[in-house]
């Protein structure tokens, strides 16, 4: 699986959230005035909730957003189709999970597979699931991390684009795992960014479970 063509102007991103949006800070903050340097701009952010602090961030920013709730659906295959819909309005390159917190669907997929990214606080294939950081200090690893990929329709399973390591420390408890999670956000944020503008500037493709950057034919 390939990514799209070069095209002449920046990759189209749509970022989708549930929190606070540090993710999308950082790439706010990294594209600057300058997308052609990073190689992507943000054109749109989505939210499966209204509060959800990053919507704020973007309409700073001067970033258009939208809301999807599951709860405004009869069912979750119409949710699944009408955010895959309201994503498409603004025709994406690439599409990054910024902490959202639902599992999209076969839609979804079928629309934005091998272009959608995720972040996970755990070095893959290792404790994937919503509990990554405490899982590996429950197995009592010396190193732990992040990791970005791309969503496929399994848990933290599709294919690796980069990983960054965090010591874990014996200061690192069961009931000091708030602090671990701290130290693999921060450079979950720096890894994030670096992992999307090379994606953005160099495009990628997907061999298996191998992702290539660089435009195939090159």
């Amino acid at each position: 699986m390939a990514s799209p063509p070069p095209s002449t102007g920046p990759v189209r991103l749509v970022v989708l959230l549930s929190g606070s949006g540090t993710n999308l800070q950082a790439l706010i903050d990294a594209i600057g005035d300058d997308p052609a340097a990073y190689g992507a701009r943000i054109v749109a952010v989505g939210a499966d909730r209204d509060k959800a602090g990053g919507l704020e961030r973007a309409e700073r920013a001067g970033i258009p957003t939208f809301v999807c709730k599951l709860k405004d659906h009869a069912t979750r295959a119409e949710w699944d189709e009408a955010l895959t819909a309201a994503i498409a309005d603004h025709r994406p390159g690439l599409i990054v999970s910024a902490g959202f917190m639902k599992i999209v669907g076969p839609a979804f997929l079928a629309a934005f597979g091998g272009r959608f990214i995720n972040t996970h606080p755990a070095l893959l294939p290792s404790f994937p699931g919503a509990h990554g950081v405490r899982d590996a200090l429950a197995h009592g690893v010396k190193v732990t991390g992040c990791t970005v990929h791309f969503v496929d329709d399994g848990v933290d399973t599709g294919p690796i684009i980069a990983q960054g390591v965090v010591e874990v420390t014996e200061e690192d408890t069961p009931e000091g795992e708030a602090a671990l999670h701290e130290r693999i956000k921060e450079v979950e944020r720096s890894l994030l960014v670096e992992a999307v503008g090379r994606l953005a500037r160099d495009g990628h493709r997907i061999e298996g479970r191998k992702v290539h950057l660089g435009h195939v034919g090159e």
